[in-house]
């Protein structure tokens, strides 16, 4: 079983709701769910679902339904969950690998990340 499983689909017809509590339920309590993507591939309640219960161990967010993420969305509030606000753009592997790999190696070690949006400044 997969420690990170990455979502990096298009949103067509096939593709809106793919990943569900059925889905989710199918990865093991210590996987992370990466979505960067589109938004409503992913069932945004069976998630909430999945990880205030702490059936998979969180989530990377870079895309949502809607967009900018409300402010009264309960993702804000999980302390498993980062969210970003759709900063994973068409660049390349040499480009932004690093910089995600650093940040996935300071979000485990409890450190602060690189490139944190600053909500009160809007960016």
């Amino acid at each position: 079983a997969a420690d990170f499983v990455a979502l990096t689909l298009p949103l067509t017809a096939p593709t809106r709701g793919l990943i569900g509590a059925r889905e989710l339920a199918a990865m093991k309590p210590t996987a992370w769910l990466i979505n960067i993507g589109r938004g409503a591939v992913l069932d945004g309640k069976a998630l909430v679902e999945a990880l205030e219960a702490r059936r998979i161990a969180g989530a990377i967010l870079d895309v949502f339904p809607v967009e900018p993420l409300p402010q009264d969305d309960p993702l804000w509030g999980l302390d498993n969950v980062v969210v970003t606000p759709h900063i994973a753009g068409p660049s390349t592997p040499e480009e932004i690998a690093p910089i995600f790999n650093d940040n996935l190696t300071r979000f485990l070690a409890g450190r602060r990340l690189r490139h944190v949006v600053d909500r009160s400044r809007g960016y």
